[in-house]
This record gives structure tokens, sequence and C-alpha cells, in this order.
């Protein structure tokens, strides 16, 4: 049997390191539920009850690998049950891809049954990337695109198959003008900021009296950095939600999470102190308030 686009596709993700795909099967998405068949157990297919809890899965699995989360659904109200776990992903900053099916090409624009403008439909919460494939040698740079835009810019993005083009013999795209060739993998950059930025942050850290640290999920591969920060300020550490893993609530100047599920000793520590260093936290901005002296450390 000539390999489809659909096989193509489960070959693509499999090379991108893709264990696991959360998703319901349907009409619009038979031709990729097939090929997940057909690849004798490279990609697990992990079937909840209903493509919304199908898209959560995919964000908690981002959340707690470290790895790109995948979910898949069908075409029509399939695709739209997506949406709330995608937007918990934007929110969070976690890579997730959505692969969506749709109607066949040839009944787009007719108002078939179900049909709904996905590319629009998922705008919003995946603008950075969003594609429907057309033709089968569009599939592999629409691919690499949507995983290295979502693990960069830590975003969801969103491929839409129509049902017929999933059933086409696949294709490598040719070596010809006005074709495209992409590759596999994605290496985050070191970031490194400008010695008088650091020097700025040290002066305001060594003269802070009540020194508190709130650490995110960006911190999560640096606890030993965080502790050593913490014991030279002599500061508490609060974490934001996702910073729970960070380190123990055991640490003695570990206070436990801040905000509404947060802790009395962290909501107590951030009224008190006069500086606050945020480190890995989400906050994408410094801040310098006439009571609380606040520096963003983001993904350090």
């Amino acid at each position: 049997m000539a390999k489809t686009v659909s096989d193509f596709l489960v070959e693509r993700l499999s090379a991108w390191g893709v264990r696991r795909i959360y998703g319901y099967p349907g009409d619009g998405i038979n031709g990729v539920i097939g090929a997940l068949g057909r690849a004798d157990g490279k990609i697990q297919f992990i079937q909840p009850r209903h493509e919304e809890a199908a898209s959560f899965m995919a964000c908690g699995h981002a959340k707690f690998t470290g790895e790109i989360g995948v979910c898949l659904g069908t075409s029509g109200p399939g695709a739209i049950h997506l949406l709330t776990g995608l937007y918990d992903a934007r929110a969070d900053h976690q890579p997730v891809v959505a692969i969506c099916g749709q109607k066949p090409r040839g009944a787009l624009g007719s108002d078939f049954q179900q049909e709904v403008d996905l590319v629009s439909l998922f705008r919003d919460v995946a603008h950075e990337y969003v594609e429907m494939v057309t033709v089968p040698t569009q599939l592999r740079h629409v691919v690499d695109r949507a995983f290295r835009i979502a693990l960069s810019r830590r975003v969801p993005t969103c491929i839409i198959l129509p049902s017929d083009v999933q059933e086409l013999a696949g294709k490598e795209p040719p070596h010809e003008h006005g074709t495209v060739h992409s590759g596999l993998g994605y290496s985050a950059p070191i970031v490194v900021p400008a010695a008088e930025d650091l020097v700025r942050a040290a002066e305001v850290l060594n003269s802070g009296k009540r020194v508190a640290m709130l650490v995110g999920a960006g911190a999560i591969q640096a606890g030993d950095e965080v502790l050593r920060v913490a014991d030279r300020l002599g500061a508490g550490i609060a974490k934001a939600l996702l910073g729970k893993p960070v380190l123990p609530d055991t640490i003695p100047y570990v206070t436990g999470g801040i905000g509404m599920l947060g802790t009395r000793p962290s909501y107590e520590m951030m009224r008190d102190c006069d500086t606050l260093l945020m480190v890995g936290s989400g906050f994408p901005y410094v801040e310098f308030l006439p009571e609380c002296r606040s520096i963003s450390m983001r993904g350090c």
C-alpha cells in the first residue's frame, strides 16, 4: 500500500519526538487515525471522552514533561472543542500543536454539513501559526514550522488537514523553484543580559533590606541557582503556580504559592518586602515601585 499524506504526517511527528497524541476520532480526521494504527505503535494514541479533554491533556503533557504537546480532533464541532485547552496553553506559555480535520476541499465554501472556517476560528489562539494543508508537498514544511514556532515562542499552533488530502499519496517536495524544504529540530538560544543591566540589578538587590523572590516555570531547571541567590540575599522564596516544582516547600525559607491559591506566609512576605526579584515568572517588564523595587529576570 502506498503511503498517504496521513502516513507521512505520523512519520514526521515521530521524527519530531512525539510519543503521544491526545485526541478523538471522527470522519474528518479518520485518515490520520488509520495512519496511527498502521504505525506499529510509534505514537501512542490516547482517547479521552471529549476533544476539550484532549487539548487540556496535551497542555498538561507540555507543562509536566517539557516536551511539545499534540492534540487531535475532527472537523467542525470536534475542532471547536479543542479551543479551550489551547487557550490554557496560550495563557501558560506552553508549546502545543493542534491537528484538526476539515471537510473535503471540493466542498469548502458550500455550507457543507458541519463546515467551519477553521483558519479563522483558530486565528486568535494560534495566530503565530495556523495553516491548512491543501497539497501533499506542503505537509513537511507546515509540520516543521508548526513545531518550531510552538517551541520557540511557547505558544499553541494549528495544522488543518482536509479529509481528502489525508488520503492522497504522500510526496516530498521536489527540488525545483517554488517549493520549500525544511528540516527537523529546534535549539533554544542562550540569552545573556547586557553587562550594564546586570550591574544595575546587582545594585538594587544589594541595597535591599527585605528581599523576596518569586519564581515561576522558567526557573524549573535552575533550582540550585535560585537557592544560592536566596542564601546570598537572605531572601524568602514564593512560587507561582507553574513554579511549584522548582523547589520543595520543606525548605525553611520557601513560603509556598502566591495568589488566590497561595499561602499566608507568601502574602505577608510580598506585602512587607522592599525589593522583589522575579525569576522565570513570566513578567515581561522591570518595574520600580516607590514602596518595593522589582526586578524581572524572565527565563533566566
